[in-house]
């Protein structure tokens, strides 16, 4: 499973875990805080009502019917008259308080609906436990198996000359207030949803920064490694600059760059020294045996054959040194320098001079053909590619024949009359140490010449291509302008 979903994944476990709790909590609480606060006021409601009634109970109104009471008269008024009162979006259209009171036995004596009058309440609890001096209260049901059809009771006392006289219940039914509950839990439900798809939006915005600067992180960790030994230069990407990234990510990512730049020194130095070592076997190899050699005696012709060889093997040894400072000189680089622009044909003049001298003692001519165009490039770098492939040609091309530099706009192209690599070879001329073998049999070479070639163009962004011309080898530089 891919970083980002398994962050997003515990993001919304995480977050659906605790919007459900907190969901559940507010809509568990809403019913009981409605029912609370319906209670405080039906308590002083009872209270009210009880001071009223007291004058009435005590002179024996009350139980006569009612004719007499003017407390009994003004409740049965309350109960008749209409009302159309708005309250928060929902119209209060009955008046839904009954009142009854009891005498000191808990004989109901008035009952605002007539319907207990002369029964015995004094077991309920409301009316038991306000005799008995105590609070009290009930919540009783109209239908036994129907939860909304719960009734709230609460009493007061009626006194009298400092002592209790009767009760009065006010009784409200919990369902005139059902449809604010209802609409209180619809609305913290819809906020709940709107909260979960914000937090989700959040989780998704949060996951997707940081896959972003993981990634980042993980492109500019692939950018800075080098070339693998006997890798082509150009086949790395070129490194990235360190992702400006916040936090402990942008910690991490100094981190890692101060890690690169530690190791990158220990690499390139053991992959060279690994590679240099295999290379100086041969020609170190040769001058000892020759050296050896010519410490006995020999004739003169002998002698010359193996002072020759001692000479050559330390050219070889020193062409090989050379290209390899430059090539690391190279590998140090992230991208080319131009001053201003530069014209091609300066560099390929520059070049064949550079060569000439090598060219006469082979009996080889190095003919340019072509103007070219000029361009952001620097000068050096095009030089250094452009003599690098006439000795690899000159190494190649039989004695007495004609190396060529053709320009036509920002392309460079070296033709030899030699006899080609191998098609299976193409695709692996420029890697590091891989060469062929050169028309007499012999591995001379190190490979590194069109290494360079090829590090110099993937510094200016180019591209170098190879193909076999039949007779000779084409290699062909093209610059992006």
């Amino acid at each position: 499973m891919r970083l980002g979903i398994r962050l997003l994944f515990a993001f919304f476990l995480i977050n659906g875990i605790a919007a459900f709790f907190v969901l559940r909590v507010f809509t568990a609480e809403i019913k009981p805080s409605v029912r609370e606060v319906m209670e405080d006021m039906m308590v002083d409601t009872a209270y009210l009502l009880a001071e009223l009634a007291s004058e009435d109970l005590a002179a024996g109104h009350l139980p006569q019917g009612g004719e007499r009471s003017a407390f009994a008269r003004q409740v049965e008024r309350y109960a008749q008259r209409p009302v159309q009162a708005p309250i928060w979006g929902f119209t209060k259209q009955s008046l839904d308080y009954r009142v009854y009171v009891t005498d000191a036995k808990g004989k109901v004596v008035f009952d605002s609906r007539h319907e207990a009058e002369g029964q015995d309440f004094s077991q309920w609890r409301d009316v038991a436990r306000t005799l008995r001096g105590e609070y009290g209260a009930r919540m009783t049901r109209e239908v036994p198996q129907d939860d909304g059809s719960g009734v709230m009771h609460v009493a007061a006392p009626v006194v009298a000359q400092g002592r209790t006289i009767g009760v009065l219940t006010v009784a409200k039914p919990v369902r005139a207030v059902q449809r604010f509950i209802d609409r209180a839990e619809h609305k913290v439900l819809m906020g709940g949803v709107l909260l979960l798809l914000l937090s989700a939006a959040v989780g998704v915005g949060v996951t997707l920064w940081m896959v972003w600067n993981v990634r980042r992180l993980r492109d500019y960790a692939l950018s800075v490694q080098g070339p693998a030994l006997g890798e082509a230069a150009s086949a790395t990407p070129q490194p990235l600059a360190v992702p400006a990234v916040p936090g402990e990510l942008g910690d991490l990512a100094r981190a890692m760059d101060r890690m690169r730049e530690r190791l990158e020194g220990h690499d390139y130095v053991q992959a060279y020294v690994r590679a240099l070592t295999h290379e100086l076997k041969s020609p170190v190899a040769a001058i000892r045996g020759a050296g050896e050699l010519l410490q006995d005696e020999l004739p003169a012709a002998d002698r010359s054959v193996f002072a020759t060889q001692v000479v050559q093997q330390s050219e070889r040894l020193q062409r090989l040194i050379d290209r390899l400072l430059e090539l690391s000189k190279l590998d140090q680089r992230h991208h080319a320098d131009s001053p201003g622009p530069m014209a091609l044909r300066d560099c390929a003049q520059a070049a064949l001079a550079h060569c000439q001298a090598r060219a006469a003692q082979r009996g080889m001519a190095l003919v340019l053909q072509g103007e070219g165009d000029s361009g952001p490039w620097e000068a050096e770098l095009v030089t250094l590619a452009l003599t690098n492939l006439l000795d690899n040609a000159m190494d190649f091309a039989p004695p007495g024949s004609t190396v060529r530099v053709e320009l036509d706009g920002a392309r460079v192209a070296v033709q030899d009359a030699g006899p080609g690599v191998p098609d299976f070879a193409l695709p692996r001329l420029g890697e590091r140490f891989f060469t062929t073998a050169r028309p007499g049999g012999e591995r001379s070479g190190s490979g590194l010449g069109l290494a360079i070639v090829r590090r110099v163009m993937a510094l200016h962004g180019g591209r170098m291509h190879v193909a076999n011309t039949q007779p000779g080898l084409r290699v062909t530089l093209e610059f992006n302008r």
